[in-house]
């Protein structure tokens, strides 16, 4: 692989901004976030991608490429839970597999925003409908662990959820339903809402998405701690899993004809886990999944693994496989 997309990648300000956030914890700086302001940032990139989206799925229209990616962004997202479920059954008991491989089917969206900051650096163009793509792709997987749970617990005649709650946590949580919100208002007001919001929707992007990239690292560094509880068996999980989803996401990819830029933002939502919302379904409804497991994994070793090495290398399988 081409060592200066890694290096490119690395010397984006935002990624050096989570590796400052994590060389402040380890050198015992007080360096610390308000816990107020990491919420108001993640709320503003959510807010500011889905309206972004929005307003460029309205300008690309229903395509049959668009059609398309949502159908493959809906298969992998309930696609990868599955069989990671089963990967990790063999170590693991039923509540941690299928709370991990819930973690894994879901997405990370500041992974997707870093895949786009870095695209942008490169000039590879990508069409904003891929925002409904991630959206699509936040939920199913907490649905699809919680009916692994179901059929697997020994206790299963015994357990009930409370299925109202799980739905309403995987559809209607803040991060969700600030991201769909803001992309059917970006669809609704088009071109000219684009006009009236641009100096806050994307004039302040790139300097919230590195704030919130610092504290990122804190928190990440914060993390390192519980992987000695996790074993190599997790960590390689944890570094294998993205490959093989970005893999399986890229073959789709080139299937459907998606273009470069596209291919690898599907590729990043493929690999990547989520840290904020099915953690947060999981510790609702399998309180019996240990959290240190399923957030360490996909806080301290997946997301640093995607933002630095990851990407670079999808981008590279891209260019041998589309050239």
């Amino acid at each position: 692989m081409n060592g200066s997309l890694i290096i490119s990648n690395f010397l984006n300000p935002p990624v050096l901004f989570f590796f400052l956030g994590m060389i402040a914890v380890f050198v015992k700086s007080d360096l610390e976030i308000p816990p107020p302001v990491p919420k108001l940032l993640s709320l503003y990139l959510l807010f500011a991608i889905g309206f972004k989206g929005g307003v460029e799925l309205i300008k690309s229209g229903i395509t049959q490429e668009v059609i398309y990616t949502m159908l493959a962004a809906m298969l992998m997202a309930c696609f990868v839970p599955v069989y990671s479920f089963f990967i990790l059954k063999a170590k693991l008991d039923v509540y941690d597999a299928a709370a991990i491989a819930a973690t894994y089917g879901s997405i990370s969206a500041v992974t997707f925003i870093t895949a786009g900051s870095f695209l942008n650096e490169l000039g590879i163009s990508y069409d904003g409908y891929m925002v409904a793509a991630l959206a699509l792709m936040e939920s199913p997987a907490i649905i699809v662990g919680l009916i692994l749970v179901s059929l697997f617990t020994k206790d299963q005649g015994e357990r009930e959820f409370s299925w109202p709650e799980v739905l309403q946590e995987a559809f209607l949580n803040s991060s969700v339903f600030l991201l769909v919100g803001s992309l059917v208002i970006g669809v609704l007001t088009g071109e000219h809402g684009w006009q009236v919001l641009q100096p806050f929707a994307q004039g302040l992007f790139y300097g919230m998405l590195t704030f919130f990239l610092l504290d990122m690292g804190l928190v990440a560094a914060r993390r390192i701690k519980d992987l000695q509880k996790t074993g190599f068996f997790l960590i390689s999980f944890a570094i294998l899993m993205p490959i093989v989803n970005a893999t399986i996401g890229l073959g789709i990819a080139k299937f459907i004809g998606m273009g470069q830029g596209n291919a690898l933002l599907f590729a990043v939502l493929c690999a990547s886990a989520s840290y904020i919302a099915v953690p947060a379904a999981m510790r609702l409804t399998v309180p019996e999944a240990n959290p240190s497991l399923y957030v360490s994994t996909a806080l301290a070793v997946t997301f640093p693994f995607n933002i630095i090495v990851g990407i670079p290398l999808y981008l590279y399988a891209i260019n041998l496989m589309w050239s």
